[in-house]
């Protein structure tokens, strides 16, 4: 079974998909056929259908730009290099990129807001990913790492057999001593 990839319409594309949906919407043909036809979801055939009963032809029209939802091609190499020159430089006190932090740093820079799963799909889009501290905390005990790693967890991962009583046998085909 092959794979069906989705192609982004740009506005003028929709807008004109959405004007074809008001004309069949006007000819009584059922919303699922509409989607076939447009080759669209029918989820949205669906939000067209309302809009269009609620405001007729109008409502389907563009709306003109979102804002300032989305940064350039520009903006991202931009943003690159900000996050290339690490927190400290903009005022926080460690290395630790956040999303939060990157949204805050986004929005100061250039005036545009994202949501935290926003900034998530930004920055892997960029190709960021999970950072790990170059430095070991300080108060890190080696120590006492060692010791979890040779006692504490060999036990709790692999939890010894206590050893057979002498009361019996669980096995149906053996008895125990009797």
């Amino acid at each position: 079974m092959g794979t069906r990839t989705r192609r982004l319409l740009s506005p003028v594309e929709l807008e004109r998909r959405r004007m074809q949906a008001a004309d069949l919407f006007e000819q009584g043909m059922r919303q699922s056929r509409v989607a076939e036809v447009l080759g669209v979801t029918p989820q949205a055939v669906s939000l067209w259908r309302r809009a269009w009963a609620e405001g007729g032809r109008a409502a389907l029209l563009s709306k003109g730009p979102g804002g300032n939802s989305y940064l350039s091609a520009e903006q991202e190499r931009e943003l690159e290099g900000l996050l290339r020159a690490g927190p400290t430089a903009y005022g926080w006190e460690d290395q630790r990129w956040t999303l939060a932090r990157v949204g805050v740093l986004i929005e100061e820079r250039f005036e545009v807001r994202y949501e935290i799963s926003g900034v998530w799909r930004l920055l892997d889009r960029l190709g960021w990913s999970w950072q790990v501290p170059k430095v070991r905390a300080v108060e890190r005990n080696e120590e006492a790492i060692a010791a979890w790693r040779t006692e504490t967890w060999p036990a709790a991962s692999h939890p010894r057999r206590s050893p057979p009583s002498a009361g019996g046998s669980a096995s149906r085909t053996r008895p125990g001593p009797g």
